[in-house]
């Protein structure tokens, strides 16, 4: 038995990583899997069929319910129960759980007063290289207002255009990457958060002005939550569909764009 493990928590578990840290009163029962540098706080409880993949956190009290899988680096808050697959990096809270933030993302999780994006003068990198904020030819008078996606602007032609709409707001879209595609976001109605993730780098952005999209090249990790309960998110795509361009498994990602030495 791993000796971070506290003598009065309970781990039947036989899977347990390197570096793994079980506090007081904890209980992981039997098929659960642990990662490296896990760390399981005091009074918490993993339930059978539960995986927790590298660097995960789970604090006091949480319970993770059964056959949930929380992503690498994923932190799930004291007293939250856990329903459903948590995503690399997210931070989660409640009963049940659902998405705040992100690890490491520039600003707080829950700012009393959101910053959405504002669109550029030109096309502006971000601190994910690759993903550009890209402004959209705009006008308005008494007549209302008007936005153009300009595809000479864009480093590719679309090939395929689809709407994500009436989204429940616990919900997570994306949370994949692709092999060759790139996409164009934008929030036409409403508001949503995207985040992007190259490995490396992460940042997340509040889209909720349709002046404004987001370019994820190939090969960037990208996932959307907090719709809006009007949210209308339009994406451009460059190729057509392809169920084999997509990267669904975040590990899998990891050892595409950032392979272990």
């Amino acid at each position: 038995m791993n000796d971070a493990v506290h003598p009065t928590a309970i781990v039947q578990a036989s899977d347990l990583g390197a570096r793994c840290i079980v506090r007081e009163f904890a209980s992981i029962d039997s098929g659960v899997s642990l990662a490296d540098d896990v760390e399981v706080g005091a009074g918490a409880r993993i339930l059978p069929g539960v995986r927790l993949d590298r660097a995960v956190t789970v604090g006091a009290n949480a319970i993770v319910l059964r056959g949930a899988a929380v992503g690498r680096g994923a932190v799930v808050a004291p007293g939250s129960v856990v329903e459903n697959d948590v995503p690399a990096w997210a931070i989660v809270r409640g009963s049940p759980a659902r998405i705040v933030g992100y690890v490491d993302s520039p600003g707080p999780p829950e700012s009393p007063v959101e910053e959405s994006v504002i669109a550029p003068e030109a096309p502006t990198p971000t601190l994910v290289p690759g993903v550009m904020l890209h402004p959209l030819v705009h006008a308005r008078d008494l007549r209302g207002s008007l936005a153009a996606l300009e595809f000479a602007a864009l480093p590719f032609v679309p090939r395929r255009v689809f709407t994500v709409y009436a989204v429940p707001d616990e919900s997570v879209r994306g949370a994949h990457a692709h092999r060759e595609c790139a996409q164009f976001l934008v929030c036409m109605a409403g508001a949503v958060s995207a985040v992007a993730d190259d490995g490396r780098n992460r940042q997340e952005f509040r889209l909720a002005d349709p002046t404004v999209g987001l370019l994820v090249p190939p090969l960037v990790w990208s996932m959307q939550y907090r719709y809006s309960s009007d949210a209308v998110l339009v994406v451009h795509a460059e190729l057509p569909y392809d169920p084999d361009d997509y990267i669904r498994d975040y590990e899998e990602f990891l050892q595409i764009v950032a392979p272990a030495p």
